[in-house]
Parts: C-alpha cells; structure tokens; sequence
C-alpha cells in the first residue's frame, strides 16, 4: 500500500481508504464488516470513512466497535455531518447546534475521543457560513477533531470557504469528497484545478461507478436480483449510469484491463489514482477478497497509451457536468 499527503497537510492516508456507505450497518453483517475492516488494515489500509447518516449511526458503530483491535494512532478515522438525524427542526444541516451535537453522538458510537477528519457532508444554504467554519475550528481547538473537510462542495463554496477561513484566522479546510470515476468527471473543470492551487487534497467516492466500472452489469442483462441496480432504495445514484451506451462501452474496457494485467476494479482504481490531486479514493467491500482486489491498484501507473485507450471507449458517455 502507498500513501499519500491529504491536500498540503502533514498527514498521510493510503492510497486506497475503506468507506461503510450503503454496506455497514445494512447489507453486510457486521461479521462481514469487520472481517472487511480487519483484512483492509491487515495491508495496510489506514483511512476508514463513514458518517452518521449511514444507516442512522449504525455504520458507525460497526467500524467503531472493528477498529477497537487496533491502536488509535495507527489508522485516520474520517466521519461527516449535515444530513438529518432525526425529524426535529435542528436535527440536519450545517448550524453551531447540530454540528457540536452530532460529532459528539458520533465520538460515542465510534467509541474514540477525536476523529482525524470532520466532513461537511453537503453544504448548507440555510447556515451563515462563518458559523459552520466557526464551529468546526471549536471543535479542532477542543482536540475533537484534527482535520476539516467537505463533500460534494462547488468549486466557489470552497473557495468561499477559505476565503472566511483566513480573513478570521480559522482551521482551513485539507480535503474534498467527491463523487468522481471514469465516467462521472465533473470535478475536473473547477473543484480540482482550484483545490491544486489551494492544496486541497479529493478524498474520492465512487471511483468504481457504484459497481458499474467492476464490469458486473452486462449490456442487455437485466441487473441480478441482490445487487446494488436491483436495489430501488440504493440505486438512485446509478440511474444515469444503467444505460446501454454507458454498459457497452464499459464492457469494452475489458480487454484494456486485460492487456494491462489488471482487474476491472484495479483499472479503474488506478485511473482515479492518476490524479495527482486525489488523496484516497474510497472502496466498499462485503468480502475480505474484494479489499485484496482493490488494493493491489495503489502504485499501479497506467501508461499514457492505456488512459488514451479509455478516453477513446468511453468517449461520449463521460459525463463533465
């Protein structure tokens, strides 16, 4: 496993982080879960992302009670904020009151006393933002949490952000998370040519396209009962993804994979992680083998002529925003 700085900071998180988003919690028993979580830290995975949205805090308990075998400092345990907790009128967003309450319910369902990364899950019309950034330096002065981020900001939210964030001297944001792959590149045209100059590292989700880039839905197949597609409730990410323009020409990147020696997953691990400005890019696993698989493409560098290759198939279904 390689490692890398998170943005500009002094931190390093590895190259491949295991997240807990639609698995921990719901599909996959905790067994499952921590054999995942044991088996990613066993090879040197150390950043583990989850939320307290996932499943209503039940991914949190999971990952905290797995992460228990191991020594606190040996691993960067990332969780987020925004998204409701409960159906009172403070119980979402991004206000100095429910950020203090939920990273402290967060804290006791992960079972630690500081998390390394806060994230603003999404961003809050609602809230001044001097307000969320106010809260967010507390909680780092308070030694709750070490580092700040986002997720799924606009390239002019960030830079809002650390515009406050110097002008009133506050911790400074390190990290983006953003949906981003092979497919889905709308990052590319403002949030990371901004988050370069700012040293702002993408901590990406999604980078196998929900599953889609693995190569496991076919053109003309309908998805298989169990899996993700088949999911009303989990697939409303997928939906512009389960196309036959999309699934052919993925499936025409088989044999790119191929030539490469890599797996599906591993090519397009090792596209994400071309990027100089991606800090991790998150996997979800419900078998110990699937963290081998998606491991194995930290380090990989994919030849000029292989990422050519990939534009040229997946040209006119790349979606830029």
């Amino acid at each position: 496993m390689e490692y890398r700085r998170l943005g500009n900071s002094g931190v390093k998180v590895s190259e491949i982080s295991l997240g807990s988003w639609l698995t921990y919690g719901g599909s996959v028993a905790e067994e499952q879960a921590t054999a995942c979580i044991n088996r990613a830290y066993e090879i040197g995975i150390n950043f583990f992302d989850t939320a307290n949205v996932y499943m209503r805090g039940a991914a949190e308990e999971i990952v905290g009670r797995a992460l228990k075998n191991f020594e606190r400092d040996s691993f960067f345990l990332a969780t987020k904020v925004y998204f409701p907790m409960g159906e009172g009128p403070n119980d979402s967003g991004l206000s100095r009151k429910h950020i203090t309450e939920q990273c402290h319910a967060s804290l006791k369902r992960l079972g630690v006393d500081y998390v390394d990364l806060y994230q603003c899950h999404r961003y809050d019309e609602s809230t001044p933002l001097e307000e969320t950034l106010r809260t967010l330096n507390d909680l780092v002065r308070q030694g709750k949490v070490l580092y700040v981020g986002v997720s799924e900001w606009t390239a002019d939210q960030i830079s809002d952000a650390l515009r406050i964030a110097k002008e009133m001297n506050l911790d400074r944001i390190v990290s983006n998370q953003p949906q981003y792959n092979m497919i889905q590149r709308k990052i590319e045209g403002g949030v990371i040519p901004l988050c370069e100059r700012e040293g702002i590292g993408q901590v990406v989700f999604s980078p196998l396209a929900q599953g889609v880039l693995t190569g496991k839905y076919r053109p003309g197949d309908a998805p298989a009962e169990g899996t993700r597609a088949a999911d009303p409730e989990s697939n409303v990410f997928m939906q512009q993804l389960m196309n036959e323009d999309v699934l052919s020409a993925v499936d025409a990147l088989r044999s790119v994979a191929s030539d490469a020696g890599l797996s599906m997953p591993q090519l397009a691990l090792a596209w994400v992680l071309r990027q100089e400005n991606v800090s991790s890019a998150i996997i979800g696993a419900s078998r110990p083998e699937q963290v081998d698989d998606n491991a194995a493409a930290s380090g990989v560098k994919l030849p000029e002529a292989v990422l050519s290759e990939i534009d040229r198939i997946l040209d006119g279904v790349i979606q830029r925003g």
